[in-house]
């Protein structure tokens, strides 16, 4: 192969790059930085900028895909100890380190050109918005709560695209990245269930490995009412309508499903749970908000 067609990226390789930082997970939070991204323009004029909107996405999936890249680098030794995660790509050599690295650089140049593009603001803090999301992987090594830290670095999605709105702090967006951060803190305190006695075993720290399985899923209970909660804060904070409320109303339903299917003593169906249960939460949930935002005037 000549050196020229060395330096091409090879489709495999991107391939499997995208599977590495399981690009289709951000349907889990690009729904709700569209709704602070669309309530702030309709508070502010009513009407939807889709350029806007478009650098909220790139930036939103570039910080995602940069912080799913290091968490794959910083944890393919744990990966590797662990029969469930043992075929990941790092893990297996479908990708190599450096090819990730190059991966997680080119989509941190991204969101922040993303950033300085939306607004000076934007990009003045996205320094903040990075450090969590490196952060989280080194969590598992000095605290039993990494989870929080996954959490913290959720919750900054929808106050960031808010300001890329706006250019201003909003207490609004707040409440609607708390409620974010903590839903995902949730969801992840089930996931980790499954890796409890692998974790145990190799001195990975969690809060199923400090509480075990059944106190992680009161956690995790807790803190999907919390998220329902602060949604209805946002709700009325925002003076949203009745479909803002319906979506609300079947987050708290799936919320219930969600947490009837995993059990202490039976975790089979927990990647339902994860997965397809709270892919639902995000898209059912915006295209509610999207339904009452327009019924409240929000020209297209």
């Amino acid at each position: 192969m000549s050196a020229s067609a060395a330096a091409v990226p090879q489709p495999g390789r991107a391939r499997a790059f995208l599977r590495l930082v399981m690009i289709e997970h951000s349907v889990f939070a690009l729904p709700f930085a569209y709704i602070a991204s669309l309530t702030a323009m309709f508070l502010d004029d009513g009407s939807i900028h889709w350029g806007q909107l478009l650098l909220v996405t790139v930036a939103m999936v570039g910080l995602r895909t940069f912080a799913m890249a290091c968490n794959r680098i910083i944890d393919r030794e744990i990966d590797a100890r662990n029969p469930r995660t043992a075929g990941r790509e790092l893990v297996t050599g479908a990708v190599s380190v450096r090819s990730a690295w190059t991966g997680a650089l080119v989509a941190l140049a991204v969101f922040l050109g993303a950033a300085a593009l939306l607004n000076p603001l934007c990009l003045a803090l996205a320094p903040i918005a990075v450090v969590p999301m490196v952060v989280y992987p080194y969590g598992k090594r000095f605290t039993h709560y990494p989870h929080a830290i996954l959490g913290l670095a959720q919750a900054m999605g929808p106050v960031g695209a808010w300001l890329a709105v706006t250019g201003s702090w909003s207490w609004d967006a707040v409440i609607l990245g708390l409620a974010v951060g903590i839903w995902i803190g949730g969801f992840d305190l089930i996931y980790a269930c499954q890796d409890v006695e692998s974790d145990r075993e190799h001195g990975v720290l969690s809060v199923p490995v400090r509480f075990g399985v059944p106190g992680a899923l009161y956690g995790a209970r807790a803190c999907h009412v919390l998220t329902t909660v602060l949604l209805a804060w946002y709700a009325v904070a925002t003076g949203a309508g009745t479909f803002f409320w319906a979506g609300l109303a079947i987050v708290a339903a799936v919320f219930v499903y969600e947490h009837s299917i995993v059990k202490p003593h039976d975790l089979s169906r927990l990647n339902r749970a994860f997965f397809t249960v709270n892919g639902v939460i995000g898209i059912a949930f915006f295209l509610c908000a999207l339904l009452d935002l327009m019924v409240r005037g929000l020209s297209v």
